[in-house]
């Protein structure tokens, strides 16, 4: 890892969040030489890419500001030669989750200063648009695009309402499903959520593919069909818990080239709502570029454990070309 580090920030961000990152900078600053930009917009964001050298990028933000800087990084063609850091500052960072990476600011900074770089498995969909922890339709995104709605109203109670809502009134898919050139399900089945998973969870620690590695250069793929109200009930109840997939209507596989078409569907990567669309193609790119992770050897930095990793790499899983 570069001694010099340049932290992107969000220009909106609220006093808190100043306060978080003013704490993970001075840790920061013990270590390299540390130059902070913020950012407002895509413009601003991709001339303050323009400037990065050979520096590690230090993201301040959410699954929303790691993606848009690895979005800028990508449509520039420099992300295979980047390191990236994240301090989580967003409503759910899941991607921190997944990468074991301390959600207290000061102590992921820590993280990014002593810890080790792996590479980094990326989505990238048929128009270039990336995903770097999850995408999903179907129920996931409708959910999404109702809770941004009424968050604009309410704050953060806005998510739960649209979760609710959409549990109330869930949409009705009729989706083609593959993965790896296997048809997973066909549009004979009404589909209530598709998801693909590069990281495990969504929303803020809902495991929708609880195994997915972001290093193993596969992506987890979720296929729920449950038909009458008391399938879907008993499939909701599952989630939180991650035991989803043991509902007889839910399928998981693995692999590396995704295709979805039929009905118009909504897409939801790493929270942004685009669509609807007819079809969409994603195939993931292995080791797409580095980043910062707690070492398995400083147990203390965030939530890296051997034995975890080892059980992602080795997942029973069963491959879509089995």
């Amino acid at each position: 890892m570069s001694t010099r580090m340049l932290v992107i920030t969000n220009s909106d961000a609220g006093t808190a969040d100043r306060e978080a990152v003013d704490a993970a900078l001075a840790v920061l600053r013990a270590h390299a030489e540390v130059e902070v930009r913020a950012t407002s917009s895509p413009d601003e964001l991709d001339d303050v890419l323009a400037d990065v050298g050979d520096r590690t990028i230090v993201v301040a933000g959410g699954d929303g500001s790691i993606h848009a800087v690895v979005q800028g990084l990508h449509a520039r063609g420099e992300l295979r030669t980047a390191t990236i850091g994240l301090i989580p500052l967003g409503t759910g960072n899941d991607f921190a989750r997944t990468l074991g990476i301390p959600l207290e600011p000061a102590e992921a900074a820590e993280v990014i200063a002593r810890g080790v770089t792996r590479a980094t498995d990326l989505i990238v969909d048929e128009d270039d648009r990336v995903t770097v922890n999850s995408v999903h339709l179907g129920a996931g995104a409708e959910a999404g695009k109702r809770g941004a709605y009424w968050k604009q109203r309410l704050g953060r109670i806005g998510y739960p309402i649209g979760a609710l809502q959409t549990a109330l009134r869930p949409p009705r898919l009729r989706l083609t499903v593959e993965v790896d050139d296997r048809v997973v399900v066909d549009v004979d089945r009404p589909v209530l959520m598709v998801a693909l998973g590069n990281g495990a969870s969504v929303g803020g620690g809902t495991e929708l593919t609880p195994d997915a590695d972001p290093h193993d250069g596969a992506v987890d793929v979720l296929v729920a069909t449950p038909e009458s109200p008391l399938a879907k009930l008993g499939y909701a109840l599952r989630l939180p818990f991650a035991r989803h997939e043991e509902h007889e209507d839910a399928t998981i596989v693995r692999g590396r080239t995704i295709r979805v078409s039929g009905t118009p569907f909504d897409c939801n990567s790493d929270g942004e709502v685009d669509g609807p669309v007819r079809s969409r193609n994603w195939q993931v790119v292995p080791a797409a570029y580095a980043m910062v992770v707690p070492s398995p050897e400083n147990p203390r930095l965030g939530l890296w454990h051997e034995d975890s990793a080892t059980s992602r790499a080795t997942s029973s899983r069963t491959p879509a070309t089995g």
